[in-house]
């Protein structure tokens, strides 16, 4: 059950309970940015439902906060986040850590002219090489050097340790109901693959269950 109650300066209070297993609870008096915002629009615009203010507006702050803590974090062990990106993609690609520029661009959702200035930069710094496809001479592969992945299994764990703390504060059930959660919303806006495939899921694709 959730209770608003209007404190003294006009701003709302919120106290939680659960109400359902699984279900997350906040401590009373918790109010963030995004809450401020749909007060204000019930204040000066009472007929709108801004409901869905409140997800979209705390997931797009949410991303921009930890992607913050995540750059710094990267940026301490001279990465940038893309260059983490495009190493951490051809390392977990497994032996011999090699993708085309077309797979690469794909798994970055970046078009082709990016990801080339991306890789030359990584080329320069002798953390990947580029060579003609041996069996088709008009693809090319682009693969981890040793310093490569040297880097990249270095850092991956330090960034994992990162995210751990920058999710301390929620109990590790809510952390996977949110998990669950947003596994729904991404699939629902098109993002979805198949089970075990990673291929892209066509519209008829289950959608897939969440835990209530």
């Amino acid at each position: 059950m959730t209770d608003e109650r209007q404190t003294a300066d006009g701003t709302l209070a919120t106290t939680s309970e659960e109400t359902s297993a699984g279900a997350p609870s906040e401590p009373a008096g918790v109010t963030d940015a995004v809450d401020v915002i749909l007060q204000q629009w019930r204040r000066t615009r009472p007929d709108l439902d801004a409901s869905p203010m409140g997800v979209i507006g705390r997931l797009s702050r949410a991303a921009r906060l930890t992607g913050l803590h995540v750059d710094a974090y990267l940026r301490s062990e001279g990465l940038e986040s893309w260059e983490f990106d495009v190493l951490a993609t051809l390392r977990r690609a497994g032996a011999p850590y090699t993708l085309s520029s077309k797979e690469l661009a794909s798994a970055s959702m970046i078009g082709a002219a990016a990801m080339t200035n991306r890789v030359a930069r990584l080329l320069d710094r002798g953390l990947l090489t580029r060579e003609p496809d041996a069996q088709n001479r008009r693809k090319v592969k682009i693969a981890l050097t040793a310093d490569g992945r040297e880097l990249v299994d270095r850092v991956v764990e330090g960034h994992i340790e990162n995210e751990r703390k920058l999710l301390q504060r929620m109990a590790p059930e809510h952390q996977d109901q949110l998990a669950r959660l947003l596994r729904l919303l991404l699939a629902s806006l098109g993002d979805g693959t198949k089970a075990g495939t990673g291929e892209q899921c066509p519209p008829e694709c289950p959608m897939p269950a969440v835990d209530r």
